[in-house]
Parts: C-alpha cells; structure tokens; sequence
C-alpha cells in the first residue's frame, strides 16, 4: 500500500522511528541496519511494508530497497513472521543473510535468535534457488536513470526468469538491433525466445 514515506524524522530509536509526513506522524517499525544506516539525517526515507492483520496494521521501514526485499522474503517463509524477518536483519547484514543463504551456511543463520536449526534449513531450502536467479546486486540500489535494458532485466526477473538467461537475451536483441529499442519491446522479444 505505502511503498516509501519521506519526510522529518521526528523520534528515532533502535526499534521503530516516527516520520513526520504532511503533518501525519507515522511510526515505523525498523531493523538495527536500517537505524544504522538513518545516522543524524533529519529527514529521511523510508522503504515500507505494511502488515495487516486481524488486531492491527504495522508498518515495517528498510533503508533500502534490497532490504525490504529480502525481508518480503523472509516473512514469504512458513514460521518467520515480521518481528523474526526484523529480528534477523537486526542480528546480521542483509548482505550477510543473503550470502549465508546462497552459501547454505546453515550455522550462520541459526546463530540468530528465535532461529532453530529447522528453521535455518527451510530458510536456506526454501530462498536458496530464488536469490541465486535474482543475482548478486538484488540487495544493491538501482540507479534513478534505468535504460530499457535496465528496465526490462527488472521486469523479467520480477516475472520469474533466471537474470543471466533473461541478460543474454536482451543483449542478443540490442545487439541486433540499430535503433532504441522500447522497455515493451525488450520483454515482448525476451518473453518470445525464453
């Protein structure tokens, strides 16, 4: 619903922070990186996610975007709600979850608190594959300026292609091709020969 609020950091603590917004002060809830990475800013932005449940809606800010997706799938994994998915980008690096991930280091993983060793596998079981298709830099913030191939490499994974098979055939194509090739275009070929 909210995919980012920028605005006056009103109260920061390591927990959750309150942004104040057009006037409406909104609190959020924040792992330790994201409080790391907020510093002395007075103003900031905020990637979110909210949570809707059956007793109340809570919002969950990341400094980035490459957090918030890796929270999204976190919490995508049966047993590890948001307070765990925070909890475990509390205790280590995004970075460092995602390599633990792809690495299978188990040991890692269940070294974070609320995590067992059952846990820690399905983790790696379950996200293994899907961080490997999305590529090393899923965690890295993607430049304002997209080019269609950019563009067309984002949509591509999103739809759940492999980024190096979806990469090669979108630079087959360009490289075919004289003129600008359009974002729709790009995926209409790409979707055609993958």
């Amino acid at each position: 619903m909210y995919a980012y609020i920028d605005g006056k950091l009103a109260f920061k603590s390591p927990s959750y922070v309150v942004i104040d917004a057009g006037g409406v002060g909104y609190h959020i809830n924040i792992s330790l990186h994201t409080y790391s990475q907020l510093g002395t800013a007075e103003r900031c932005k905020l990637y979110t996610w909210l949570h809707v449940k059956e007793d109340g809606h809570s919002l969950y800010g990341f400094a980035d975007e490459g957090e918030r997706r890796l929270f999204l799938h976190l919490i995508s994994i049966s047993g590890i709600g948001p307070n765990t998915g925070r909890m475990m980008l509390s205790s280590i690096t995004p970075t460092e979850i995602q390599n633990a991930i792809i690495g299978g280091n188990v040991a890692l993983i269940q070294r974070i608190k609320g995590i067992g060793p059952k846990s820690a596998q399905r983790v790696i079981l379950e996200l293994q594959d899907k961080l490997r298709k999305e590529g090393p830099d899923t965690l890295t913030v993607m430049p304002a300026n997209k080019t269609a191939k950019d563009e067309a490499l984002s949509a591509l994974v999103m739809l759940g292609f492999a980024r190096n098979a979806a990469e090669k055939v979108l630079e087959q194509e360009i490289n075919k091709n004289t003129e600008d090739l359009t974002v729709e275009q790009l995926i209409k070929y790409a979707l055609k020969n993958l």
